[in-house]
């Protein structure tokens, strides 16, 4: 019944926790902010870099200098990408397996076309995804099915057979939407406050070595 799997970016297949750490403090330092924490920066990452502005600067969309830090922090975090940027745990083995089945996997992501590839590139991912969706190309991000639809139209499989793997409660929505098989990654980037194992999924995993089994019996 597998046709497909795709995953989100951050949090899901790939962990760019690090690399954010990193810019966004060193950007602190320049500007003689206090830094913060790498628990704080991986609890935040996922909801973008307006959310790592507001954590990092105490600024908020709108605010006076709001749009400089912004821009800093991604122009900063583009000289920065993959260096310290990997795969989860598990998720290595799963790709793996998947191409030795010959089953598509793809990206669907909230994260701009102009930092998504390098980074897949920069892990040698890049040439082996069959589709990567990011918000340059769709009407609607996430929630909203139409990038999961566009993945599983580009591999010409079925939404109904294909698995839909994030860490965000917009990932699992986007899922069902699609009419996708949901799993929701609880090793990613979640916040204090979310409770992931009360989010409609299909299927939790705790760890990411926990999937490559899990995809096995569908």
């Amino acid at each position: 019944m597998l046709e497909a799997v795709f995953f989100d970016l951050d949090g899901t297949l790939v962990d760019t926790a690090p690399d954010f750490y990193v810019v966004l403090n060193q950007l602190l330092r320049e500007h003689g902010r206090p830094e913060v924490s790498y628990q704080a920066v991986r609890a935040t990452v996922s909801n973008g870099g307006r959310a790592l502005t507001e954590l990092g600067f105490g600024l908020a969309p709108g605010d006076a200098g709001f749009d400089e830090r912004l821009n800093e922090l991604l122009d900063a975090y583009g000289g920065r990408l993959a260096v310290d940027t990997c795969l989860f745990d598990g998720m290595a083995e799963t790709l793996s397996w998947l191409e030795d089945q010959g089953l598509p996997w793809g990206v669907i992501t909230n994260k701009p076309e102009r930092f998504t590839r390098p980074v897949l590139a920069g892990l040698g991912l890049l040439d082996r995804c069959a589709s990567v969706i990011c918000p340059d190309q769709v009407r609607e991000r996430k929630p909203d099915p139409e990038g999961l639809l566009m993945a599983a139209g580009a591999v010409g499989a079925n939404p109904t057979h294909c698995v839909y793997v994030g860490d965000h409660l917009r990932d699992i929505q986007a899922g069902l939407n699609a009419k996708m098989i949901t799993v929701t990654a609880g090793f990613g980037y979640i916040d204090a406050d979310d409770n992931p194992r009360a989010w409609p999924a299909d299927y939790f995993v705790e760890r990411g070595e926990q999937l490559l089994p899990l995809l096995k019996t569908l």
